[in-house]
């Protein structure tokens, strides 16, 4: 198994890094989508066509990028022998943060699709920063392996 992964890496390796990009532009749209959709009055149809919008961006991008990024990523730290590596303990626990984030947006969106505004339009434009100082700080991570 392990020299079937071997040969196959740089494309895993690849398409990781690509789902990866995909992953962290929908982290990035959806504070600014939820910021746009807070401005809309609930029950109008500008609401409605922001919870389309989201929902479309949840199920089509989000979603489906988070779970090949964990699968790929797996396999390829599994491939590496990464388990081992306390770079890799860092990035993993720095994604799993990161998942956690993309799973409070997930609730977010249903609260906005309920009519719920709990989070300041200044709150949303804040949090937006987490998926770049995560991306930041797991490139760092995986480039530099300071440890």
């Amino acid at each position: 198994m392990n020299e079937y992964l071997s040969m196959l890496y740089l494309w895993l390796k690849s398409a990781h890094i690509i789902f990866v990009i995909f992953w962290m532009a929908g982290l990035f749209m959806m504070p600014r989508f939820f910021v746009y959709h807070q401005e809309s009055a609930v029950g109008s149809e500008e609401d409605g066509k922001w919870i389309e919008r989201e929902a479309k961006l949840r199920k089509i991008i989000l979603n489906p990028s988070l779970i090949i990024v964990w699968v790929l990523g797996l396999v390829l730290a599994y491939d590496i022998g990464a388990f081992s590596q306390g770079w890799f303990h860092a990035k993993l626990l720095v994604v799993l943060l990161l998942s956690g984030y993309h799973g409070w947006m997930m609730g977010y969106v249903k609260k906005l699709a309920r009519g719920e505004r709990t989070i300041t339009d200044k709150k949303l434009r804040l949090v937006n920063e987490v998926p770049g100082i995560a991306a930041a700080i797991i490139v760092i991570l995986v480039i530099v392996k300071p440890f």
